[in-house]
This record gives C-alpha cells, sequence and structure tokens, in this order.
C-alpha cells in the first residue's frame, strides 16, 4: 500500500486510542517501510525494475525478508509493545504502536504481489494479494477507499480528506501503465526510486499529522490510567 495510506491508517488507531500522541502512531505505522528504505540504501535488501518502468507492476520488491516478513513483524510490535508497556509504562501507547507496526504488514499484504516472506531464511513461499500485479487498477481503488475509510472513521477535517484524494490521485500513474509519470525516470534508478519513497513517506506522515490536529478535545497517555485533555491544557495555560 502506498505512503498516504498508511499514514491514513493511523487515523484509526488515534480514533481507537485518543490518548496516545499521534506522532507515536505515525512513526508506527510507517516504522517497517522506514527500515525497508534503510536496508535497500546499504543492500541488505534488494529492489529492482523492469527496463522500462511504466507502473507499480515493473516494480520488483526482490528480497526484503528482514523489513516485510511476518516473522519480523511480529517481533518488532512485540518487542515495541514490551518496552513501552513495561519500560516507560504507557499500555496505551504499547497497544497503539504495536498495532501501527502489524497494520503495515497487514495493507501490504493486502496489495502486493507474493514478496512477503513468512520470516528471513524463509523465501521460498511469499505472499501477497497480487492486485499490484494482475488488477492495478483495483488496487487503486482499494487503496483510495481505504483511505477515505480511514478518515470517516476519525472523523477528520474536509482538509484532511482532499488531502488523502489528492495524494492517492498524484499515485494513479503508477497504476495505469497508459499514463506516464515520475515512474517512467526511475528505471534502473533503484537508489533514487527509494529516496522517493522515503520522501513520499515524509511527507504524508507529516501532511496527515498536520491536518488531523484540527480535532477538538485530543488526549495523552499519561501511563497512569488517566488523561489529559489538550483543550483542558489550553484553558489552565490561558488562565495562568
Amino acid at each position: 500500500m502506498f505512503a498516504i495510506n498508511h499514514a491514513a491508517a493511523a487515523l484509526v488507531l488515534k480514533r481507537r486510542y485518543p490518548t496516545v500522541r499521534m506522532v507515536f502512531i505515525l512513526l508506527a505505522v510507517q516504522a517497517v517501510e522506514l527500515l525497508w528504505v534503510a536496508l535497500n540504501l546499504v543492500g541488505v535488501e534488494t529492489t529492482t525494475t523492469d527496463p522500462i518502468v511504466r507502473s507499480v507492476q515493473n516494480i520488483h520488491l526482490v528480497h526484503m525478508p528482514w523489513s516485510h516478513s511476518i516473522g519480523t513483524t511480529v517481533v518488532f510490535a512485540f518487542v515495541a509493545w514490551g518496552l513501552i508497556r513495561f519500560g516507560i509504562g504507557k499500555p496505551k501507547t504499547a497497544m497503539a504502536v504495536a498495532l501501527g507496526f502489524a497494520s503495515h504488514l497487514l495493507l501490504d499484504l493486502a496489495t502486493h504481489g507474493a514478496d512477503i516472506a513468512i520470516a528471513p531464511g524463509l523465501g521460498t513461499q511469499k505472499l501477497g494479494a497480487g492486485f499490484y500485479g494482475s488488477l492495478p487498477v483495483a488496487a487503486f481503488l482499494i487503496e483510495l477507499a481505504f483511505g477515505i475509510i480511514c478518515w470517516r472513521i476519525y472523523r477528520g477535517s474536509v482538509g484532511l480528506l482532499l488531502a488523502i484524494i489528492a495524494f492517492n490521485v498524484v499515485n494513479l500513474s503508477m497504476f495505469l501503465p497508459q499514463w506516464v509519470g515520475i515512474e517512467a525516470k526511475l528505471a534502473g534508478q533503484t537508489t533514487t526510486l527509494t529516496l522517493v519513497i522515503f520522501a513520499q513517506i515524509v511527507v504524508t506522515l507529516a501532511v496527515v499529522g498536520w491536518l488531523s490536529r484540527s480535532r477538538e478535545g485530543t488526549c495523552y497517555d499519561t501511563g497512569r490510567g488517566s488523561t489529559v485533555s489538550t483543550a483542558g491544557l489550553r484553558d489552565s495555560t490561558m488562565s495562568s
């Protein structure tokens, strides 16, 4: 799934865990992809392209067992949960972050080709629904619908909805081979491709994080079973 819709998944988790700071959730839903970027740049994981790139069908996630595998994601989620739950005593933040890790892999399984390993060293069988390879237009509609559903669950602003739609539309050429976009310049340029994806991650996280701030009454996980309303903090600050 593309960066904007991973970021949109954070909206659902924020709605479920309103006491958790949005920045932690946003980083969690894209932690797997940020690891993928780092491992591709240092050559531990491998991405290739066809000689001509017209769509996502021509980009191949050949080897990514450390960032994107069921086994490593379970470990990452469990370790993050344990460190936050018992290390700093914030159970709700721990659960939201763990679910954020898991959400990334689940969304990729729903759209990717068969490129997600069960675990490192078990590369013979890979998983993925295959929409990117066989039904790219359906993949685009699924991603767009998912982003809008996340916005609706969160009950976000019109600006947030427009941003989600706009970022999806910007990616449309990746799903339609007949539409030539920036992907046409990425054939054989895997480092550039990785950096473009990194830029998308950063920008979409920043935009979703900023536009999701418009909701009132956001609270934060104090780790002591209580919540603190930002509206209340503003009132107390103004009166002090």
